[in-house]
């Protein structure tokens, strides 16, 4: 507001984006042949940006056909996620940073009804969950700095994945793949055996991330 406009009481009208038709974004991938629809909830506090809260992810939901894949880069984390799954969450994934109890909370996201997912910041290794890999149906890498978009890959993620792959074995785990994913990068973290890959800048400014050949 300008610091010269003077004031008045006439009604305003301001409508709340959260209200925002969300499902035409999310239908214009879905048609476009994605599989899933990854969210990133941020907090300010764990990571730097704030995104949004479950209300937008219900609000998301109904537009969703395929699987919602939500990221809570929040702390602490166990208090909300009863609420991201009404909110319709098929996987919800916590950091291992966020929580000093990582079993109990991978617990918790499957009494909820989702499916539960960890994700390690780049500084993490990957044998912080050797003890929870029978708990988790998905492993993210963040290939990136948690936080904000548009970030380049980091490339000593490559070996952590392969590491992961060894780790899990046979179990019907994902190893995801979250930040700097390009058309450059999707094949040699795919060769790597990663088999989910997040793209924000890449699908949303222009670009395209295809399914790699490896």
């Amino acid at each position: 507001m300008s610091g010269n406009s003077a004031f008045n009481r006439d009604i305003k009208i301001a409508p709340s984006v959260l209200s925002a038709d969300f499902g035409a974004e999310v239908e214009a991938i879905e048609q476009q042949g994605c599989d899933w629809v990854h969210v990133d909830v941020m907090d300010g506090h764990f990571v730097p940006n704030i995104t949004f809260g479950q209300q937008t992810c219900e609000a998301i939901r109904p537009h969703v056909k395929t699987v919602m894949d939500v990221q809570l880069m929040i702390a602490p984390v166990d208090p909300f996620i009863e609420a991201f799954a009404k909110a319709g969450s098929d996987i919800l994934t916590a950091h291992v940073e966020a929580r000093p109890h990582l079993d109990r909370t991978l617990q918790a996201i499957r009494a909820a009804g989702c499916k539960a997912g960890v994700a390690l910041n780049p500084a993490t290794p990957a044998e912080a969950i050797a003890h929870v890999l029978d708990r988790i149906d998905l492993v993210c890498v963040m290939t990136v700095n948690p936080g904000s978009g548009g970030q380049s890959f980091i490339q000593s993620m490559v070996p952590k994945v392969e590491r992961l792959r060894e780790m899990i074995g046979d179990r019907p785990v994902h190893i995801e793949i979250d930040g700097g994913v390009t058309a450059e990068t999707a094949p040699v973290v795919a060769a790597a055996a990663a088999d989910v890959l997040v793209a924000g800048s890449a699908a949303f400014k222009g670009g395209c991330v295809g399914r790699p050949e490896v």
